[in-house]
């Protein structure tokens, strides 16, 4: 595929704080591509760069080959779609979709031609007559996509645009913007916090933290191989341990030595050991080299999510098979289940069950203490 975008160092700080952090990203031609991390990651100070909405303090932002920093936004190939769509509510669906093109003077018999196209895609032929201020926020959203898609553009961008709608609707236009995506060959950036979202719809990930880019690959690469504790907790659920990578294909963590398809490490090289949650085999007790006990069980439809304190650590496991909590069990790794990963500023961070958010571990670091 063509390199349409290529971001080059780019870097950028707001009121002394670094929001970028020297990055680098190649975005081709007919991708959809996903910016994914946490609230304050640059995630979308990066899609305003691509836009023209923001310039760099330092790097280039490289158009088909062409250094585009200075060229403002109505000047770039580049349409955007907001989570707050910006629809006017003064003119039905037909007119805000045509809008852009009548700004272009685009004779009538085209503009008609090209909205009932546009109006087809996101599946609004009916609705070309009635007000935005009537539609549903889903059909208002595809209202918007169809404005931001009528006049062609080489990249769509799309800032958490899914946000305000409620979980089936949301799941649906998950499913609906991917074929659109398809069906016009445009390439789209997408930016969520999302990661189910980011699973679901994307060619491309690239996992951000705290201005950088800590990993980009397709979205199975992503969940399988993640590179650091950051970017393993934050795609999917995640037991990250401590180990020692003894050798190629043998490591040791929780006081035991399993075997792994990993290689490449130092001898007895410090690493993390990431097991995903529904990786785990319930066996009894005695017939594992990891024992432990069960401390809780949720069920959650498809399956059951169990924690079971083993020597202090508490790990998750989803499975099918129910278990009662209290209960005294085996945890059986097979060599594929276990994924090593070098050691990084986030280890230590992540991994271990003992609650499911940062807020609740501050909480109960904090204890008793009270004001004087």
């Amino acid at each position: 595929m063509d390199k349409l975008i290529e971001l080059r160092h780019i870097s950028k700080s707001f009121d002394g704080e670094t929001i970028l952090d020297d990055i680098n990203l190649d975005i081709h031609d007919n991708e959809f591509i996903t910016l994914l991390g946490p609230s304050g990651c640059g995630k979308t100070t990066t899609l305003r760069m691509i836009g023209g909405f923001e310039q760099p303090d330092k790097g280039d932002v490289i158009f088909m080959g062409k250094r585009i920093n200075d060229e403002p936004p109505h000047k770039r190939h580049v349409n955007t779609v907001f989570q707050k769509y910006a629809l006017f509510p003064h003119l039905n669906v037909f007119e805000n979709v045509a809008f852009p093109l009548r700004e272009k003077k685009v004779p009538k018999d085209e503009i008609k031609k090209r909205v009932e196209e546009m109006l087809s895609l996101v599946m609004l032929s009916n609705f070309a007559k009635r007000r935005v201020t009537s539609l549903s926020g889903g059909q208002q959203q595809r209202v918007a996509i169809a404005r931001a898609l009528i006049s062609s553009p080489k990249i769509l961008l799309l800032d958490e645009p899914l946000g305000a709608l409620d979980l089936k609707l949301r799941k649906d236009m998950q499913v609906e913007l991917k074929k659109i995506q398809k069906s016009t060959g445009i390439t789209f950036v997408f930016v969520t916090h999302d990661q189910e979202e980011a699973l679901s719809m994307s060619d491309t990930i690239v996992v951000m933290s705290e201005g950088k880019i800590q990993q980009i690959g397709t979205p199975t690469d992503i969940y399988n191989e993640p590179v650091n504790a950051f970017v393993a907790d934050f795609i999917g659920e995640s037991n990250i341990i401590d180990g020692i990578m003894l050798e190629d294909y043998r490591v040791k963590f929780a006081g035991h030595t399993f075997e792994c398809l990993d290689k490449g490490f130092d001898k007895n090289e410090p690493v993390d050991v990431v097991v995903r949650p529904e990786d785990v085999d319930i066996v009894p007790a005695q017939d594992a080299a990891l024992y432990g006990d069960v401390v809780s069980v949720t069920f959650l439809g498809v399956h059951y999510e169990i924690i079971v304190d083993v020597s202090g650590f508490k790990w998750m496991i989803q499975t099918t098979d129910f278990v009662a909590e209290g209960a005294h069990i085996g945890l059986k790794l097979d060599p594929d289940a276990i994924h090593i990963m070098k050691k990084s500023k986030y280890s230590g961070m992540f991994g271990d069950y003992s609650s499911f958010s940062d807020e609740m571990d501050e909480l109960s670091d904090a204890g008793g203490d009270e004001e004087e």
